[in-house]
């Protein structure tokens, strides 16, 4: 079985996943939060790939980004940081990148230099549904990758639907068409699209991201899906820290802990 499906069959609930951007704020400390995460109890990382124009993040994450190219970080680096990476943690780890520097780096090989490092998922925010299903979805099967799909509030119904029964791993809501940062609570109508989310009873698990910072929208994230994703609430804790994962992950879980 693999990392990502055994994570769902053991775990129920309160999956927690969370982003960094490789690179940010120190170029070659890629590994250290990677076990650090690991090691403080998160169940998934996503790893970002720096990118000059990620159009949906924030201005957090944006800047991670920028800092990490300024650091040198690439696509090439970062798979050179990844190798061995499976001897020292265990968990699910999901690839999130946009298509222009796969693109440069190349499909297959990028498919091939996932498998290779022990990548479980990505995650290409701007990648049309269509083009992945034409060129994209062969080539992630032949390296057993599980491409994880965003859904929004806008989604139709059908093509949720599609989604679900062309893509395994889980679905990623994003909790509303913006773009990402921290949120002090969800209201009526973003509860109300993760219930119709829910009661749709799709095949795949549901985590979901955008916006997740404390108590508050942690527990109603969980409520209606089997996780979520932690992103620029962390980027910011790990800036602070100086790129202490230790000590930026122990101040999140203080967050999601309290009022």
């Amino acid at each position: 079985m693999d990392r990502i499906n055994k994570l769902f069959s053991i775990k129920k609930r309160d999956i927690l996943s969370i982003y960094f951007c490789a690179g940010s704020p120190n170029a070659d400390n890629t590994v250290e939060v990677i076990t650090s995460l690991e090691n403080n109890g998160v169940d998934m990382i996503e790893i970002g790939i720096p990118f000059s124009d990620p159009l949906a993040d924030g201005p957090v994450i944006q800047d991670a980004a920028c800092q990490a190219l300024r650091n040198g970080m690439t696509l090439t680096s970062l798979f050179s940081q990844l190798e061995g990476i499976r001897h020292a943690v265990s968990i699910p780890l999901i690839l999130m990148g946009y298509l222009n520097p796969i693109m440069q780096y190349g499909i297959e090989p990028f498919f091939e230099s996932c498998f290779r490092t022990g990548i479980d998922g990505v995650i290409i925010p701007d990648m049309p549904f269509d083009e992945y299903m034409l060129s994209v979805k062969p080539i992630a099967e032949k390296y057993d990758i599980k491409v994880i799909m965003l859904i929004t509030p806008e989604t139709s119904e059908e093509r949720i639907r599609l989604i679900d029964q062309n893509t395994k791993g889980f679905i990623y809501m994003v909790s509303s068409a913006a773009v990402t940062g921290a949120q002090k609570d969800f209201d009526v109508k973003k509860q109300e699209y993760f219930k119709r989310i829910k009661d749709m009873n799709l095949s795949n698990p549901r985590m979901i991201g955008f916006g997740i910072s404390n108590r508050t929208t942690y527990e109603t994230a969980t409520s209606y899906a089997e996780g979520c994703i932690i992103g620029s609430r962390f980027v910011t804790l790990l800036n602070e820290e100086n790129g202490d994962a230790d000590r930026a992950i122990k101040r999140l879980k203080k967050y999601l802990q309290s009022i």
